[in-house]
């Protein structure tokens, strides 16, 4: 049994854990070929493969966009979303079908079909 006066005796045999610095350990799973680089890289530079891979890190955050909306920007509103929805669809739809046909499937496309429209969570529920 441990006593509570041997709790913190510095003689203890149980390992002592040094602290390496005040950073998170992070690890990272690249390719062989990416490892490789790197470690050209860091070697160029005179920086381990933890400086290295740090410093790299931090030079593509810098030349990267902030995040996903700069390479897909997103509508503001649902009505924008549906008018870019129309605009791709009539897009794909054969010129030569009729007029009303092609409204008929825009419209079967955009609101979904009409067996569905009680799942959607978008539509106002009707009470019965």
């Amino acid at each position: 049994m441990i006593e509570v006066s041997d709790f913190g005796n510095k003689d203890s045999t149980s390992p002592v854990r040094r602290q390496t610095g005040l950073d998170a350990i992070s690890a990272v799973k690249m390719p062989e070929r990416v490892t490789a680089a790197v470690d050209a890289w860091a070697e160029a530079h005179r920086l381990s493969r933890s400086e290295a891979i740090c410093k790299l890190v931090e030079l593509g955050l810098k030349i990267a966009p902030a995040g996903p909306e700069a390479a897909h920007p997103v509508a503001p509103d649902a009505t924008q979303i549906e008018d870019i929805a129309v605009h791709e669809i009539e897009r794909l739809l054969d010129p030569a079908l009729p007029a009303d046909e092609r409204e008929r499937r825009i419209r079967r496309l955009t609101e979904g079909p009409p067996e569905f429209s009680h799942q959607r969570i978008d539509l106002p529920k009707h009470r019965t």
